[in-house]
């Protein structure tokens, strides 16, 4: 992609009151899933939540995203640290990506370091289906840390 990307953010219902305060820091440093922007100029065009289990609300927003220009859907970080990470996740990604035709990225802040190291406990994350998953967001401990 060449020029200014326009991009979307689709959060987890379970953090719908958030203020995204992570997720425009790290889109503003280009940390965690947003370093594949170092280079670019990147224009937010939407951020809502999926709407709740099951993401009644991720057919309703792609299509608003695209409207307005979405070329990258980002599905935040809280997909993959809440208890227990989305379970819908393998559903919405080929969903947005069929149906709009745009890039999915999981993960918009660095993993901050508390939940890395609470999934980590619990084995969360041991199959490896999860490392694509999480591999936008595993920045170096020092930035996880200055998530937390």
């Amino acid at each position: 992609m060449n020029g200014k990307v326009k991009l979307g953010i689709i959060i987890c219902d379970r953090y719908k009151s958030c203020a995204g305060g992570k997720c425009f820091r790290a889109l503003k440093n280009r940390e965690g899933a947003f370093d594949i922007y170092a280079d670019q100029d990147v224009e937010l065009v939407g951020y809502t939540s999926c709407g709740g289990c099951p993401g009644g609300n991720i057919e309703y927003a792609g299509e608003e995203m695209v409207k307005n220009g979405a070329e990258v859907i980002h599905l935040a970080t809280g997909f993959l640290v809440g208890y227990p990470p989305c379970p819908y996740l393998d559903t919405f990604i080929p969903f947005l990506e069929n149906r709009y035709k745009v890039k999915v990225v999981v993960g918009t802040h660095p993993i901050p370091t508390k939940y890395l190291d609470m999934h980590t406990k619990l084995g969360t994350w041991q199959d490896p289906c999860w490392q694509p998953l999480l591999a936008p967001t595993m920045a170096d401990e020092e930035i996880r840390l200055s998530y937390n």
